[in-house]
C-alpha cells in the first residue's frame, strides 16, 4: 500500500468482497468499520488499519481467481434475494469467496464470470470501455435481413428512453441470430426484440471478452488459467497487465 493509502471502497473491492459501487452502499449502511469506528465515504486506508465488513475482518486477496460459470435458466444473478428461488451463490461453491462480474437475467443462460477481484469487476462493468459480450438468440419468427439490419444499426428503446449502440448481428439459421454488444442496458436484447415484435425463445451468452463458454454444461464452471486471466485484464483495461495480482 502506498504512503497515500487507498480509498476504502477500492480496498474493500480488492479484498474480493464486492464491487466499489456495492462497497459504497455498505459504507452508507454503516456496515463497515475502520479501527473499530464507523467508516465514512471517501476515507482512505493505510498500512496497519483494521477494516471490518460486519463482523468479518478483511484483507487484500493474494491472487486473482476467475471462474467461467454456465448459469442455467431460472437461476437469479444475485448473492441474496429472499424472493429468488435459486441464486448463483446457492449453486457456485468455491474454496474462496467469488462474486459475479456483470449480470445475466433469470430467464437467460450462459457465461457468467465470477471473481475475487473487485477491481476487475469494477473495470468490466464500465460501459464506456466497450467490452464485447456475445449472445445466441432464438426467436419465434423468421430472422430476415430487415431484422438483422434494424438490430445492428442501433434501436431506440422507448421505455428506457435510450438508443442502443450499433452492434454486430449475424443470422445463424431461420430463427436464430448471433449478436455482439458493447454495452449492458437492462434486458437489452429482449427489449430490442420486443420493439420488433419478436419473442425471445432462448437467449444464451457464449462469450465475454476473451472468455468463451466452450464445452461447459449448465451448472458447471471452470477456473480460468493464469494466461486467460492476464489476457482478460489486458482487455479490460486496454493495456498489458504486469501482474496477475
Amino acid at each position: 500500500m502506498s504512503e497515500d493509502g487507498i480509498r476504502l471502497n477500492k480496498y474493500i473491492a480488492s479484498c474480493g468482497i464486492c464491487s466499489r459501487r456495492d462497497a459504497d452502499k455498505l459504507i452508507e449502511q454503516g456496515k463497515v468499520t475502520v479501527n473499530g469506528r464507523p467508516a465514512e465515504a471517501g476515507m482512505r486506508i493505510f498500512d496497519g488499519d483494521s477494516v471490518k465488513v460486519g463482523a468479518k475482518l478483511i484483507s487484500e486477496k493474494k491472487e486473482t481467481v476467475v471462474l467461467a460459470y454456465y448459469k442455467p435458466v431460472g437461476v437469479t444473478t444475485t448473492e441474496r434475494d429472499d424472493h429468488a428461488e435459486v441464486t448463483v451463490s446457492d449453486l457456485v461453491k468455491y474454496k474462496e469467496r467469488v462474486t459475479y462480474a456483470g449480470r445475466l437475467d433469470k430467464d437467460s443462460e450462459g457465461l457468467l464470470l465470477m471473481t475475487n477481484d473487485g477491481d476487475l469487476i469494477h473495470g468490466m462493468m464500465q460501459a464506456k470501455n466497450n467490452h464485447e459480450k456475445e449472445y445466441l438468440v432464438k426467436v419465434n419468427k423468421t430472422v430476415n435481413e430487415e431484422i438483422v439490419e434494424k438490430l445492428s444499426k442501433g434501436m431506440y428503446l422507448p421505455d428506457l428512453k435510450k438508443t442502443t449502440r450499433p452492434c454486430f448481428v449475424e443470422r445463424v439459421n431461420k430463427t436464430t441470430f448471433r449478436i455482439i454488444l458493447t454495452e449492458g442496458m437492462n434486458r437489452q436484447i429482449r427489449r430490442m426484440c420486443q420493439a420488433l415484435s419478436l419473442k425471445v425463445v432462448m437467449l444464451k451468452r457464449v462469450r465475454v471478452l476473451n472468455v468463451t463458454l466452450n464445452n461447459l454444461k449448465p451448472g458447471e464452471y471452470r477456473v480460468l488459467s493464469r494466461e486467460e486471466v492476464r489476457e482478460l485484464k489486458e482487455k479490460v483495461w486496454g493495456k498489458k497487465s504486469e501482474s496477475l495480482n
